[in-house]
């Protein structure tokens, strides 16, 4: 019982997914510098390996939008081989299956119906949010988010509606236990690009396990039932962000470093809220 136990927990952690990734940009000033002479000629150095050229390119480029006096700093990056195979992995997934599925599947559900239907996960999702808020010490938050379940589960009909906001004004918060170890002061570690779910980190990989131990359908139905009824949320968000990652990756130098660097960039500012 206890093996069967431990095989729902992974399989759903490896379906829970913390969102997609959203990109902003600000505009920055260029740095003031005089050209320099020409170099005298030097013999070329040994040429680097694909990835760590990719990787260098990538912040050579970053550094022309830098602000004045900011310098970048590298990313840890130890699983950057492993990385870059499943983002191309991922990327080949994406516009193999999971977009022609998507775009068939928008096709036959119309975008309001989707769009109750990720109403009802967000407002499944309310035990991780209650428990994460709670462990960070933001409670007035913890009876927001209890005020928006209880209204939205009854009036909102289960959460395919949002009355709470609609008609109360109280509006969602995100958080999840990445987040919560985030503010306790643990740093995520390294990146990890996960199969089907995108970019992530050790510390939110981690905190995977408990959001998959308070997610509703781990505790109600069998494992077998739990893990697609998590992966048909997935499934649904995606079906309703078609076209964002083709507009992240279009004017993308390197793909993998722009959509890791953003993903951690995303994820700090989450932890500082």
């Amino acid at each position: 019982m206890r093996s069967r136990s431990m095989i729902r927990m992974l399989a759903l952690a490896v379906v829970l997914g913390a969102g997609s990734v959203g990109v902003s940009w600000a505009a920055a000033a260029q740095k003031d510098k005089k050209p320099a002479a020409a170099p005298a000629e030097q013999p070329a150095p040994p040429a680097a390996p694909a990835a760590d050229k990719a990787d260098a390119d990538f912040d050579q480029f970053g550094g022309e939008f830098e602000k004045k006096g900011e310098q970048s700093k590298p990313v840890f990056d130890p699983l950057r081989g492993y990385n870059r195979a499943m983002y191309h992995f991922n990327d080949k997934f994406y516009f193999w299956a999971a977009k022609p599925a998507a775009q068939f599947y928008g096709i036959v559900l119309p975008e309001p119906l989707r769009v109750a239907i990720r109403r009802g996960y967000t407002n499944m999702g309310f035990p991780v949010r209650f428990v994460a808020l709670g462990l960070q010490g933001r409670f007035s938050k913890v009876g927001s988010e209890t005020g928006r379940f209880l209204v939205n589960s009854t009036l909102g009909v289960g959460g395919l509606l949002d009355p709470a906001e609609a008609w109360l004004d109280m509006k969602p918060t995100k958080a999840d236990f990445g987040q919560t170890f985030g503010k306790w002061g643990l740093g995520d570690g390294f990146p990890i690009t996960l199969p089907f779910l995108g970019p992530s980190n050790l510390r939110d990989f981690v905190g995977l396990v408990p959001g998959s131990l308070l997610s509703p359908p781990y505790y109600i139905v069998e494992w077998d039932i739990s893990v697609p009824i998590t992966a048909g949320g997935y499934f649904n968000d995606i079906s309703l962000r078609l076209g964002e990652y083709e507009k992240l990756k279009l004017d993308a130098l390197d793909p993998y470093t722009l959509i890791r660097d953003t993903y951690k960039q995303n994820r700090d500012a989450r932890i500082k809220e």
